[in-house]
């Protein structure tokens, strides 16, 4: 691990003012970093993929953006809320199961007891050509180099949303689950408070996948806030990996359903596992929408989930699992109650 600054921030504008006051040489060394529950970014420094000049550590914060509160119509998560706080928070597990479930299945018992909600979507992927800095070829790592994966082990890799310069699959179940209900997420900046759909925090990698979300630099996640709706109610996630233990997905799907009768009113498909950003399946949605929730209509909603898929030599398996388990995930979802 290369040397770096140390900050203590015990404000959000104190954490945003640490960021920046990070000195020139800190911004050549790799700029500034927050350190929450510090399960990515560790490990990201010790095998010197992630070189911050400056970290700030943000665990502070954890009494005011850490708070987790659900009312009759919103429930609002601390950024600084440890997954497995939420994920057995009373409410969250009975009316909005999707979070609770993404959340059980993420990771380890200890990884959850240390991760924060905000450190999880931001986690980085999984790669072995990003985290193994003797392969040089990486865009996400050293932007212009290449992406070996692309001709090389791509098992695990995307088969949505990926480019001729990335195809690393984000690696988190949490995220998707959030824009399975339409969660928005709360960003404090210099310039103040903003707020948008989570749906729009991602970016694909088209030609700078270094660039992985719209955040500006030193922006801070502090809450994610997900309305009370049928669709949290009648919702699940399922996660297909190669052992049932601490292991990131082959395929998942966050689904949520808005039924009336056998009827979908309305529905929300995001899926994991299988793309370069946590993935909104809209063709899929489309194709639910007014039909009776069954075997065909889950079966037609796959296909066109899928449609797009683009996959590799190793990784083309994940197009018929994919599909397999979203029709799963949505005849699971239609048989809870609403």
């Amino acid at each position: 691990m290369r040397p770096f600054e140390y900050a203590i921030a015990r404000s959000p504008r104190a954490a945003i003012a640490a960021f920046g006051a990070a000195p020139p040489d800190a911004a050549a060394a790799g700029g500034s970093e927050y350190l929450a529950g510090g399960t990515t970014l560790l490990d990201l420094m010790k095998l010197d993929v992630m070189r911050p000049g400056r970290v700030v550590n943000i665990n502070p914060l954890q009494e005011s953006a850490g708070r987790i509160s659900a009312g009759p119509r919103v429930l609002r998560l601390g950024a600084m809320a440890r997954m497995s706080e939420a994920a057995s928070h009373p409410a969250v597990r009975q009316d909005y199961p999707v979070i609770a479930q993404a959340l059980e299945l993420a990771a380890s018992p200890q990884i959850r007891n240390m991760a924060s909600l905000a450190g999880n979507v931001l986690q980085r992927t999984r790669c072995t050509y990003f985290r193994d800095t003797s392969y040089p070829n990486c865009n996400k790592r050293a932007p212009g180099s290449g992406c070996a994966a692309i001709g090389g082990v791509n098992r695990q890799h995307a088969i949505l949303g990926a480019s001729e310069h990335c195809i690393a699959t984000y690696p988190g179940d949490f995220a998707q689950a959030l824009i399975a209900l339409d969660a928005e997420v709360e960003i404090s900046s210099p310039s103040g408070v903003r707020r948008f759909p989570v749906s729009k925090l991602h970016r694909p990698p088209g030609e700078t996948p270094h660039i992985e979300t719209t955040l500006a630099p030193g922006e801070l996640i502090t809450a994610f806030e997900i309305a009370a709706t049928p669709l949290a109610q009648r919702s699940l996630y399922l996660k297909i990996r190669d052992r049932e233990s601490y292991e990131f997905a082959l395929a998942s799907a966050a689904v949520a359903l808005d039924l009336r009768g056998d009827t979908v009113a309305d529905c929300r498909i995001a899926l994991g596992g299988v793309a370069t950003i946590p993935w909104r399946a809209r063709e899929a949605e489309a194709r639910l929408k007014g039909r009776r929730m069954d075997e065909t209509a889950a079966n037609a909603a796959a296909d066109a989930a899928f449609a797009e898929a683009r996959p590799q030599l190793e990784n083309g398996f994940k197009i018929e699992l994919g599909k397999r388990t979203l029709v799963r995930a949505l005849l699971q979802a239609a048989t809870l109650e609403g």
